[in-house]
């Protein structure tokens, strides 16, 4: 290799390695900034991640198609320390139901029917809003052995409220589910949209709240881009695992056309259907 083509090969790498370096660089005086000023930031290199209590996290699972659960995701190992829950027991066919529903647009009431065929209890996170506008459903949920829940009462991003505002949110809807049902709230929190800090839980936890995540999601909420129902059963059944904690929308007209074989396919497959209740009486497994 000659000086000219000596040049031309290490020149891109030297380059690259400033590059990098400055990154580097970058990512340092970030990490001070965030510590003076309370602040969270990426790191842009890559080398360096950067958690304060304020951190916002984004919950998600890799999901597993031979029947068996899926991993723990590490950065999220510390929602066990506050009560937070994903999943079951890894011996155990058994599946968690649960159901979010910002607003009403006409399937709840299948849904009900499916469940309390198959008498499969399943919880609910509902929003004020849709607390306040549906109470003859809420009351319904109740009687029929369903639990009610709270995601905030108008599914804002909880992760960086102050302790008061937390409060405040978690008693609004609290508040109105006694009012219509007569009945306290069930103490269950699930972050908005899944985003989520450690103060968040810590706060909750504080409220004697328990935070329920999830192992299973699929996309069934976009109402106007639906999946068939045949493309749906196939989804569920494949990522279908011992201790699933199940997060369907109660909004989806497709959960609503399936739910009744879909529990009856989980039956022929030796599954049960146990409450939140339940599962939190468990050690977390984060």
């Amino acid at each position: 290799m000659n000086d000219a083509q000596s040049a031309q090969f290490f020149r891109p790498r030297r380059n690259k390695g400033r590059l990098l370096f400055l990154l580097a660089c970058l990512d340092i005086v970030l990490i001070m900034l965030a510590g003076t000023m309370g602040v969270t930031v990426p790191a842009f290199s890559g080398a360096v991640a950067v958690h304060t209590e304020t951190t916002e996290y984004h919950w998600y699972t890799m999901p597993k198609t031979d029947g068996t659960q899926p991993d723990q995701q590490p950065e999220f190992a510390f929602i066990s320390r506050y009560d937070g829950y994903r999943i079951g027991a890894p011996d155990k066919k058994v599946i968690y139901l649960t159901f979010d529903a910002g607003y009403e647009n006409g399937n709840t009431p299948q849904i009900l029917d499916a469940l309390k065929k198959h008498n499969a209890p399943a919880a609910f996170f509902l929003v004020d809003h849709y607390i306040k506008s549906n109470p003859e459903l809420v009351r319904r949920m109740v009687d029929e052995g369903h639990l009610v829940c709270s995601p905030s009462p108008s599914h804002k991003n909880m992760t960086a409220m102050d302790f008061e505002t937390f409060k405040k949110e978690m008693e609004g809807v609290a508040e109105r589910c006694k009012a219509v049902t007569g009945r306290p709230i069930a103490p269950y929190f699930r972050p908005p949209e899944g985003r989520f800090s450690e103060r968040c839980l810590k706060y909750a936890q504080q409220l004697g709240y328990k935070t329920i995540f999830w192992s299973f999601a699929y996309k069934d909420w976009l109402t106007n881009a639906q999946p068939s129902p045949q493309d749906a059963m196939n989804t569920i059944i494949r990522r279908t695992h011992p201790g699933m904690v199940a997060l369907l929308h109660a909004t989806s007209a497709t959960n609503a056309e399936i739910l009744d074989d879909l529990l009856s396919k989980w039956e022929q497959m030796g599954y049960s259907f146990e409450t939140l209740d339940d599962l939190t009486a468990q050690p977390s497994r984060g």
